[in-house]
């Protein structure tokens, strides 16, 4: 059958008319996609910024808690060295991470009065408690265990800092869990025996060891000195 012109115009016009409609229909599909691609970059860009804030305020905070251990270090062992402090310093932090009922200044301020205020990392009681944190051999031992660190000898762990520190923060964090502050210094001293009976006798220092009555407040004294100096 033969088409009249009439009939040809419509269909031409039908042709034209799909056609425009498959472009357009391609080009808002392409909008579309770039737009989300975009967006999606964005979002991309936007938590990486966020990350990489996140880690320098990170940063940020462990200098500051370093500068002020490593401050507190010189205060009383003018013979360490720099990169000792340094060492010593980073672990007190990490454990401050580690058990969150600890923080730097509780950790120093035992620290300072167990080795009588001099940060001698191979000091030795009388008693035979050694290194920083005097920590007794049989007691690091089983620590050791929890800790996992190869108990060679009770030298060549407790008078390396890192270990003792380590071993004396996670012994710590216990006491501190089951007695809280004060009795954990309690415990920590006179051992955990005597600070539930301390505890139990709403704090009758009859039931302590005579050492243990003044060593629980010479230590709260030095954490409240540290505290009260802020952040170096």
């Amino acid at each position: 059958m033969q088409l009249g012109k009439k009939e040809l115009r419509i269909i031409a016009g039908l042709v034209f008319l799909t056609s425009f409609i498959f472009i357009e229909g391609i080009s808002l599909m392409s909008g579309d996609f770039l737009g989300s691609s975009q967006r999606s970059g964005n979002d991309t860009i936007s938590a990486l910024l966020q990350q990489q804030q996140t880690m320098a305020a990170i940063d940020s905070q462990r200098r500051t808690s370093v500068n002020k251990i490593t401050g507190i270090i010189s205060r009383y062992n003018h013979s360490m060295s720099e990169t000792e402090k340094e060492r010593i310093a980073n672990e007190i932090y990490k454990m401050t991470k580690k058990y969150p009922n600890l923080n730097e200044d509780f950790i120093c301020a035992t620290i300072t009065h167990e080795t009588g205020k001099t940060w001698n990392t191979q000091a030795k009681s009388p008693m035979g408690a050694m290194g920083l944190m005097q920590i007794m051999p049989a007691t690091a031992a089983f620590l050791a265990t929890q800790e996992g660190i190869d108990w060679t000898s009770a030298d060549q762990v407790l008078y390396d800092p890192i270990s003792n520190i380590r071993l004396g923060c996670r012994y710590m964090s216990e006491l501190v869990g089951t007695f809280n502050h004060d009795g954990a210094l309690a415990a920590y001293n006179g051992g955990p025996k005597r600070a539930a009976l301390w505890l139990a006798s709403n704090r009758n220092d009859s039931t302590l060891f005579k050492e243990t009555r003044s060593y629980v407040p010479a230590v709260n004294k030095l954490y409240d000195q540290f505290r009260s100096e802020g952040m170096m």
